[in-house]
């Protein structure tokens, strides 16, 4: 599964965010669905972070200008232990089992 990595200028800063959806068949706007905002932290404070959760958390649907966008990354993202799926169980004997067939 694909996620994207979008720098885009909001507010006259640069902003990284990362999406599992992308389209740009849209003449004047990147089409961005599906955010994903990094975990929060107890320990470590992101005010960044932070900020891009305040502005854009409740949002399901972004339409990003394309002047706005700097750089666009699609990576292949690595399943998380909620999406690995179980895998196969193969049952084993132990000697005894063996010794007594």
């Amino acid at each position: 599964m694909s996620t994207y990595k979008i720098h885009f200028t909001w507010k006259e800063k640069t902003r990284i965010i990362e999406a599992r959806s992308l389209d740009m068949t849209h003449p004047y706007f990147v089409s961005i669905k599906g955010l994903i905002f990094p975990k929060q932290s107890a320990v470590i404070i992101n005010p960044d972070g932070d900020e891009l959760q305040r502005e854009f958390g409740s949002a399901d649907h972004l339409m990003l200008p394309f002047q706005s966008v700097q750089l666009i990354e699609e990576y292949q993202r690595k399943p998380e232990v909620s999406d690995q799926k179980t895998g196969k169980v193969i049952p084993f004997s132990t000697q005894k089992e063996q010794d007594d067939e």
